[in-house]
């Protein structure tokens, strides 16, 4: 993408045990933490997370209290952008720890990780599009707007933190205890749910070969093996995209 200024190396991906445990949000916030420090000092290169969160609400900074679940629902406090979004399994979420160039852009930055998304959602035959005025990349076919991918992210020192979640085969359920980036007019969606599960395709660095059809949800293994998959596309374009220009 043109037009946004990034450090001067090509960031590393770092898969978080895809497809053998969901990363607790502590666990893997703390992660960011000292990636962060390190990418601030240069002890350590730029880096994209990707990983598969145990169940969880986050609140984002602009998060308001008619956006909340229920009372007693734990619900974690961040120090990203945004307002309230759940993260689980079957879900994809990716942390670029990565500096920016000067002068910082944030909102180029943000347009680059929609374009990552919405090449990966193509990548599985699933069309896609940005809605002005609210963030994240959306399904507009068939009449409603469904968000399938969240973004929230923080800059401080000039690198990044936080970044995006893809709706894989999660359990939609979970969005309807909040109002999801507090956005109440609007559904949520899956590539599950709109029929683009990938097919295994035995190199989770490859294009995925198909999609399943509407109605045809995936069992457990099956459902791990596409979020890898789509982890993978995801952290490709992302790899591409965030290279300096």
């Amino acid at each position: 993408m043109a037009g946004i200024r990034l450090g001067q190396v090509r960031p590393t991906l770092l898969p978080l045990d895809l497809g053998e445990r969901q990363i607790p949000y502590q666990e893997g916030y703390e992660l960011q933490r000292r990636l962060h420090a390190q990418v601030v000092s240069g002890e350590a290169p730029p880096t994209v997370l990707l990983l598969e969160h145990a169940a969880t609400y986050t609140a984002g900074r602009r998060t308001q209290p008619s956006d909340l679940p229920p009372p007693g629902t734990p619900v974690t406090e961040v120090d990203r952008g945004g307002r309230i979004t759940w993260h689980g399994p079957g879900q994809v979420v990716a942390y670029p720890i990565v500096r920016l160039g000067t002068p910082v852009d944030v909102v180029a930055y943000v347009r680059l990780l929609e374009d990552a998304l919405m090449a990966t959602c193509a990548d599985v035959g699933l069309a896609t599009v940005r809605i002005p005025g609210r963030s994240g990349v959306w399904v507009a076919t068939g009449g409603a707007e469904r968000k399938i991918a969240a973004i929230g992210v923080r800059v401080a020192r000039g690198v990044t933190m936080h970044g995006v979640a893809l709706n894989v085969d999660c359990d939609l359920a979970a969005f309807a205890a909040i109002v999801p980036c507090g956005i109440p007019d609007a559904g949520v969606t899956s590539l599950a749910a709109e029929g683009r599960i990938p097919l295994p395709t035995g190199n989770t660095g490859s294009t995925c070969s198909a999609a399943s059809p509407h109605g045809t949800h995936p069992g457990a293994s099956e459902r791990s093996t596409a979020v890898t998959e789509m982890a993978m596309l995801l952290g490709g374009h992302l790899h591409t995209r965030l290279d300096w220009h």
